[in-house]
């Protein structure tokens, strides 16, 4: 039943009408809920309050809370459902940052008001303040799952970002040509310039991880996660079955890898295999005196990690190979990653075949791990070629000499 309360206003009348009537209760509190609207007349507060509890009927929201709601509350009303999913912690910061960049441009706005126009100009001065293509399309995932979910709990009605132009980049001819396939990967005489500087330069357990990294084709979030159970002295080999997710030294978590493909075991040389036997031999000597200096000491198996038994983690890794690159004249962009390719290189040199390839290192970037394998195996042809004309160059001069 509707009720009627008569308000001063600054209209002809010099009055207005409130029409208040009974609403569904909320669904989540279960309390009551009433509907006002004003107009001039009793009559048209009376129909715009029954318009407002037809659309609440209709679609399940209150319309005036709806039109109220600001991007940013949306954005994290949707992180924190999408946070209970199985998702990684590392991807949920990934997302964070990408909400960040969002609310510079929709922080406050309405959720109903952003336009597929505003949405592209958003897009487009990314691109115009140099992000990368990959941030930009790590922005728009983000966006798209934003207001998906928007869509979904009836907030807005469409989805701005649906057809919009992807900013692209086009390579310069300097990018081009700089953007040479052996930058990618160490060749021998840079592996062993950089071992000889882990050897003259390396801190503890650095000569152990690098060599591991090199001759396994490991990510470095895979090593940092490695326990004793999973070697195997025996066969030389290693069961890799998880990574490394940690915002610090003691807070961490171990999850699957990046792919299913990514679970494997590996065989390893030998020489390895003999350099960790030994690092755990330290290892098991140095936890006795370690266990007394530390009353939180982490007992948990980790194959490196610091002297309270923490593993380290990826960040930790590239920073240790900054250091030692900085005694060696390597020039390339070098990460922990660039071992990987390195590997690929190896197994390639080593006339291993891609599938082969593909399987040790995981499936991580085919494009990459292809072009390797393809500029190595070219070379080779190259290499083959020479040799085959070196040695029979007088049966290949054969016609020319005969002419003479």
């Amino acid at each position: 039943m509707a009720s009627f309360k008569k308000i001063p206003a600054n209209n002809k009348q010099g009055y207005k009408w409130i029409c208040t009537i009974e609403g569904p209760p909320d669904p989540v509190t279960g309390k009551r809920t009433q509907i006002p609207r004003r107009a001039d007349t009793q009559k048209k507060a009376e129909e715009r309050c029954k318009m407002a509890l037809d659309e609440l009927l209709k679609h399940g929201n209150n319309t005036k809370k709806v039109k109220a709601l600001t991007f940013a509350e949306v954005a994290q009303e949707w992180l924190e459902t999408y946070s209970k999913g199985k998702v990684k912690r590392r991807t949920i910061r990934q997302r964070e940052v990408q909400i960040k960049s969002l609310n510079h441009y929709f922080n406050k706005a309405k959720i109903g008001t952003i336009t597929h126009r505003s949405y592209q100009a958003a897009l487009n001065d990314l691109d115009d303040h140099k992000y990368s293509s990959n941030t930009i399309s790590g922005v728009h995932v983000t966006a798209n799952m934003i207001f998906k979910y928007a869509i979904k709990n009836k907030y807005r009605l469409d989805n701005p970002t649906i057809d919009v132009v992807m900013p692209k980049k086009l390579q310069t001819v300097e990018e081009i040509e700089n953007a040479v396939i052996e930058e990618k990967y160490l060749n021998k005489q840079e592996l062993e310039e950089f071992f000889k500087a882990v050897i003259e330069h390396g801190e503890d357990q650095e000569q152990e991880i690098f060599y591991l990294l090199a001759f396994s084709g490991m990510r470095s979030g895979e090593l940092c996660s490695l326990k004793k159970t999973d070697l195997n002295f025996e066969l030389n080999r290693i069961r890799i079955t998880k990574t490394m997710d940690s915002d610090n030294m003691r807070k961490y978590e171990l999850t699957p890898p990046k792919t299913k493909g990514s679970v494997r075991t590996n065989s390893i040389d030998e020489f390895v295999m003999q350099m960790i036997k030994e690092h755990l031999i330290r290892q098991s000597e140095k936890k006795k005196i370690q266990k007394n200096l530390f009353e939180d000491y982490h007992d948990k198996g980790f194959i490196f990690g610091n002297d309270d038994g923490y593993p380290f983690n990826s960040a930790s890794i590239r920073h240790r190979m900054a250091r030692i690159l900085k005694h060696t004249s390597i020039k390339k962009k070098a990460t922990p990653h660039i071992f990987r390719h390195t590997y690929v290189s190896m197994l390639a040199e080593a006339g291993v075949d891609l599938k082969t390839i593909m399987a040790r290192v995981g499936h991580d970037d085919e494009k990459t791990t292809l072009n390797i394998y393809s500029h190595v195996t070219e070379q080779m042809q190259e290499n083959a070629d020479q040799k085959i004309k070196n040695y029979y160059k007088d049966i290949l001069n054969l016609d020319f000499l005969q002419r003479m």
